[in-house]
């Protein structure tokens, strides 16, 4: 048997179904190229009968992917296949793919046929899309629920005809694994032409068992699996593709099987399907969730440092993710904190590790999260200056216009002193007032992430803002919180101008250290 497991992406048309706003095409298109680049072998990308846009969307992905194939659905309708092979024409070469229910529950209360009926309707509609290209996928819908019998009966016929890839998709999520794989390695043993086709299988989320359904289904002889990048798609979702795809590569000496796939676009591809499709990624997402390879516990975080196999079974790197996440919490240890010590440079003898981690440890209480500017402020600020705010925001204001100016002016507390500055600028109020605030201390930063979050709900609600920008090539977190959301957006940035500073006058006691001990 081939050991070489096809990837089909749907996310395109499955997954986009899931979306509150169709994708643009310029927007597909490039989500189509990620998926090309990262060595997707079938790109199923849209349902050209479903809408002119759909179909426009198709034509057009259809001129630039050109290492992928590219495949369209269609019902056993005459119509439905004609707008496939129109849609793809420019491609060099394409799939249709079409589906017809075959379970007695959808027979009987959906199409109002016999089963005789349906596979004549099948027969008829892959004769029809042969005319367009000699590849060609039929999904028996709701394959998991459908009687073994008829399944074997409209597998034969359909090979017969001509069908080179029969998908049992679980439709509904209804199965589990090996209810799955028992489908599949009867079709092996009582289909006689088998062998002539590949077999695929498309499982969804509804009792969260898509993925472990996919895995089993390959140990059966499926040699194609359908799903969508970050699982994304109809109500639970599809199985996610960067799962399973990594199961193959991890689990090989179980699986024995690979695929065409580049790792090391998995996170990358990733982000851009989360970005464009707005939908973001849960933190506790396996493989490319912001989790997947954090620690928290002391104890793990003391194992990774010794050697990562311990609580890692896969290499960040091997899926396009550089860095390796500590996270500096009430729970980490003194190996975590001296980690980020080291990173930063200082050597053992620069601090005393139990006094720093002392204090590390009651500002984690106080704080949740801690960063590594915090503890060089707390290695190197007396205790005066630790809990200081040097920056202050007493006054703002701010005057916008839709697709206009946006003015804003503050009055910002520096040490003893107030200092007003105003901005003017054509990227709305938030901009403005962070402009006016750089003027003031300028500090030459690049915000690199802004982040609203409704806490509560109603005209009580507040706004939590989180922003990260950059400074001297190094990251620093802010975080406002207000009933209104510019106020919240100041508060955060106020929050960074004074880890910033604490930073500033860490680097000038260390200096002035340092030219004592030259002197």
């Amino acid at each position: 048997m081939n050991s070489k497991v096809i990837i089909f992406d749907t996310t395109l048309r499955d997954g986009e179904q899931a979306l509150q706003a169709s994708l643009s095409v310029k927007e597909k298109l490039q989500i189509a190229l990620s998926l090309e680049k990262s060595g997707i072998d079938i790109i199923e990308v849209g349902f050209p009968i479903s809408s002119p846009g759909d179909f426009k969307s198709v034509e057009t992905i259809s001129k630039k992917i050109k290492n992928s194939r590219i495949c369209s659905l269609a019902r056993c309708v005459e119509k439905d296949i004609d707008a496939a092979g129109q849609a793809m024409s420019l491609s060099s070469a394409f799939r249709i793919h079409i589906f017809l229910a075959t379970s007695t529950l959808h027979m009987e209360s959906k199409l109002r046929k016999n089963f005789n009926e349906i596979i004549d309707m099948a027969v008829f509609s892959v004769k029809k899309a042969l005319r367009y290209t000699d590849d060609i996928e039929f999904s028996c819908e709701d394959a998991s629920r459908t009687t073994l019998d008829n399944l074997c009966r409209i597998i034969e016929k359909l090979i017969n005809t001509g069908v080179k890839t029969i998908n049992i998709p679980d439709t509904v999520g209804y199965s589990i694994p090996n209810e799955l794989s028992y489908i599949i390695k009867n079709l092996f043993e009582k289909v006689p032409n088998i062998h002539k086709s590949v077999i695929s299988v498309h499982c969804h989320d509804d009792l969260g068992m898509a993925v472990g359904n996919s895995i089993s289904a390959i140990q059966a002889g499926a040699r194609q699996i359908e799903g969508t990048i970050n699982g994304i798609g109809e109500r639970a979702g599809n199985t996610a593709l960067e799962e399973v795809i990594m199961a193959i590569k991890v689990r090989k000496d179980i699986l024995g099987v690979s695929t065409n796939i580049k790792h090391k676009e998995i996170y990358r591809t990733s982000q851009i399907v989360s970005q464009i499709c707005n939908m973001p990624i849960p933190s506790n997402k396996a493989i490319v969730g912001s989790n997947a390879f954090s620690h928290s516990s002391g104890i793990h975080q003391d194992g990774i440092l010794k050697n990562r196999k311990n609580y890692e079974i896969i290499e960040p790197s091997s899926i396009g993710l550089k860095e390796v996440k500590l996270n500096l919490t009430s729970r980490s240890g003194r190996a975590a904190v001296k980690y980020y010590m080291d990173k930063m440079g200082y050597k053992d003898s620069d601090y005393n590790i139990n006094e720093l981690y002392a204090a590390f440890l009651k500002l984690a209480d106080k704080k949740g999260q801690v960063f590594d500017y915090d503890l060089e402020a707390l290695a190197f600020i007396n205790k005066q200056q630790e809990n200081l705010e040097y920056y202050s925001l007493k006054f703002f204001s701010v005057q916008s216009i839709s697709n206009g100016l946006s003015t804003a002016s503050v009055k910002l507390l520096c040490g003893e002193k107030i200092y007003t500055e105003s901005s003017t600028t054509s990227n709305g109020p938030v901009d403005a007032i962070y402009q006016a605030l750089n003027r003031i201390t300028n500090f030459p930063i690049t915000l690199q992430k802004f982040q609203l979050v409704a806490k509560g709900k109603g005209k009580d609600a507040l706004g939590q803002v989180d922003i990260l920008v950059e400074y001297q090539q190094r990251k620093f977190h802010g975080i406002g919180l207000a009933t209104d959301i510019i106020e919240s957006s100041a508060q955060a940035m106020v929050n960074v101008l004074n880890n910033i500073w604490k930073i500033k006058q860490v680097n000038k006691k260390l200096n002035l250290l340092k030219n004592l001990k030259t002197h």
